[in-house]
């Protein structure tokens, strides 16, 4: 799978940068950024996973929500595992391009990965440059449903596809920043891959288990908790 990632650099800001995501053609059947209904699809999607849950929601209560033919949404996604796959992989590509923002040009190792950890474990806000995702509710969705995306008896045959390769690329983005510090690290994979899910698991813990991590009002400590773990981990 080729999951193309291109960045318009116009000024140093932010604000002037423009982003375009596209994602690999097999996760659809029709581009859903070609038109606004393929928009509505997926911007309504997301609502309803994130308010239903996976397992409750599909295609003939999404067809119900945005009035259009459940037939309309099958020209666009197979299924809704392959929908998933398309939330998922549009995610982590938008994470990539947030992170590469962060830390190119900058010399410092120490901060690169400091920036990095952030980035991944930092409570999400809307991103303005993309009107038709919600990011804050697609990161509850991430927290809430993306294993199922992995935990199938089909997996192999999809790795095998590209389908879980942008992930695997922003783990690897941020394992060579632990390589820049530390060469002889032996586990930046599993670090990485543990960090993110874990502040994950972290993130969910808080709003609706909180006796089972440390949150405090005002405080980023799931930020701070990973950050001290990585670099007590790396330290040489």
């Amino acid at each position: 799978m080729l999951i193309v990632l291109l960045l318009y650099l116009q000024s140093i800001t932010m604000k002037d940068l423009q982003i375009h995501i596209v994602i690999s053609s097999e996760l659809y059947t029709k581009n859903p950024e070609s038109s606004e209904l393929g928009k509505k699809i997926v911007c309504t999607s997301i609502e309803m996973i994130n308010a239903l849950g996976f397992e409750a929601f599909t295609f003939k209560k999404l067809g119900v929500k945005i009035k259009s033919n459940e037939s309309s949404i099958y020209r666009y996604f197979s299924n809704k595992h392959t929908l998933l796959m398309y939330l998922i992989n549009w995610y982590w590509s938008w994470v990539d391009y947030r992170l590469l923002f962060a830390i190119t040009n900058v010399s410092c190792s120490t901060t690169k990965l400091t920036s990095a950890i952030d980035l991944l474990t930092q409570k999400v806000t809307e991103d303005t440059a993309f009107s038709f995702v919600n990011e804050v509710l697609l990161h509850k969705i991430i927290i809430t449903e993306a294993s199922k995306s992995y935990h199938t008896k089909d997996v192999t045959n999809e790795n095998d596809k590209g389908y879980y390769t942008v992930y695997k690329r922003v783990v690897q983005r941020v394992s060579d920043l632990i390589l820049e510090l530390n060469p002889n690290y032996k586990f930046p994979h599993m670090l990485i891959s543990t960090v993110i899910e874990g502040a994950h698991h972290q993130r969910y813990f808080s709003e609706y288990l909180p006796a089972l991590t440390d949150i405090e009002e005002g405080k980023n400590n799931i930020s701070i908790f990973y950050k001290d773990l990585v670099f007590r981990a790396i330290q040489q």
